[in-house]
């Protein structure tokens, strides 16, 4: 077998391991639902405190791991002295093709770490305020609202810090969570 057949084989099992993810994710959400949870049929009613307690902690969460995003985006900007905008640069009389290209990858780093996580939060938010309103177990809603909260912060240390089995563990966890959600309300909706 040569190099090129090994890397053919290499890229077919990641493709299938890539594709089934999500839906795996989706298999153990909905069993989670129907024999851990126990989804009862959909009730909307304002949310009480016991909802707004899990939401409001994992607010508090997402702002931390945003603060924590944005400072550690600026700690590699003045440690590498890297500028945000092209101003910066000229009055640094400094330029991109100048800059350490270890200093450009931990920028990129933070980068992609706070897109990641404003893409999958938005999901999520949408997906909360729904929920709530839903009157789903309170045991259920601290679980995946506080614990989508807390895999993020995960996800973004494994990230930082280069921890990439962790990273994917973290991953896997806020998705399972935002899965978990959509799943319950989906299987209320119709019970």
């Amino acid at each position: 077998m040569d190099i090129e057949e090994d890397e053919i084989k290499r890229y077919q099992r990641i493709l299938k391991i890539v594709v089934g993810y999500p839906f795996v994710l989706l298999i153990i959400a909905i069993a989670l639902n129907i024999f851990v949870w126990g989804v009862k049929p959909l009730t909307i009613s304002l949310p009480t405190i016991e909802y707004l307690r899990p939401l409001i902690i994992a607010t508090v969460l997402l702002i931390i791991n945003h603060s924590w995003l944005m400072t550690a985006t600026e700690i590699v900007r003045s440690r590498y002295k890297l500028f945000s905008t092209p101003e910066e640069w000229d009055t640094n009389k400094a330029k991109l093709e100048n800059a350490s290209e270890d200093g450009i990858q931990e920028l990129k780093r933070c980068h992609d770490t706070h897109l990641n996580s404003t893409e999958n939060i938005i999901y999520y938010i949408l997906l909360c305020l729904i929920f709530i309103l839903c009157s789903p177990p309170v045991l259920v809603a601290e679980i995946l609202i506080i614990g989508y909260a807390v895999s993020r912060i995960g996800y973004t240390y494994s990230f930082l810090y280069g921890k990439d089995g962790a990273r994917g563990l973290f991953m896997t966890l806020s998705l399972l969570a935002m899965y978990s959600m959509a799943c319950y309300l989906v299987i209320a909706l119709l019970a």
